[in-house]
């Protein structure tokens, strides 16, 4: 029976690759499970060992026997990556959440391809800096999302809600359409919809992506004044 040949001094590259992998990805992973997010300490982890192993294997073959080179191994790696990655998305209507936890499997793979090619010092750095992107820019963009939004410079949805009386919805809704037409601000989307017993509420989506607020307000002044209507208001929402 044949044995194979043991290379003990490949074996102890393999074991510095991998564990150092394994540590990075888990220093990662820690991060993301005191946030409690999708992915944490071992799902980094493992992500990052995988990568390593496999890219490491491909060093190792491609070196002895030839074959596949770690570029190809790298770049299926990264496919494979990004099917994970899609799997931790998820959208709830209008929100979409797990953005951020896939792009941390991301960087545990690159971590760990870096490892697994021997690329020790690029393996510490792509952790350092995955690390500083979920930690260190945490408080800059938390403090960006508490500012106020400008609607004289944002990109943003600006719908405009017309409340009045059932019968005049029709009347309401042309003379709507006509103001925010004269204003500059034409409607891409017109809904209507019950309010109450005896009301209506019509619902005005704008093509505009940034308004004069001053003039959208007197806008809502003059609808205000028609009979039948008896509330006019906007609203803006970013875009993401």
């Amino acid at each position: 029976m044949h044995l194979m040949h043991f290379d003990l001094e490949a074996f102890f590259a393999s074991l510095q690759a991998v564990t150092l992998a394994f540590v990075l990805g888990g220093v990662i992973g820690f991060e993301r499970q005191m946030r409690q997010r999708t992915a944490g300490l071992r799902t980094n982890a493992l992500v990052a060992v995988g990568a390593a192993v496999f890219v490491d294997l491909a060093v190792q073959v491609s070196a002895q026997h030839g074959g596949p080179g770690p570029m190809q191994v790298i770049a299926y790696v990264i496919s494979g990556i990004g099917f994970l990655g899609a799997g931790a998305i998820m959208k709830e209507g209008a929100n979409i959440s797990g953005l951020n936890t896939a792009a941390t499997l991301w960087g545990s793979a690159a971590v760990g391809a870096c490892a697994g090619a021997g690329l020790m010092a690029q393996a510490l750095l792509a952790a350092g800096y995955v690390l500083a992107a979920n930690t260190l820019l945490r408080p800059v963009v938390n403090r960006i999302n508490r500012r106020p939004l400008r609607e004289e410079t944002s990109e943003a949805t600006y719908t405009v809600y017309v409340i009045c009386e059932r019968a005049r919805r029709a009347e309401v809704l042309e003379a709507l359409a006509e103001r925010l037409e004269a204003a500059h601000y034409p409607a891409r989307d017109l809904q209507q919809h019950p309010f109450g017993q005896t009301d209506s509420e019509i619902e005005a989506v704008l093509f505009a992506t940034a308004v004069v607020p001053e003039e959208l307000d007197a806008v809502m002044l003059a609808l205000e004044a028609l009979p039948g209507v008896s509330q006019a208001f906007w609203n803006a929402s970013s875009e993401d």
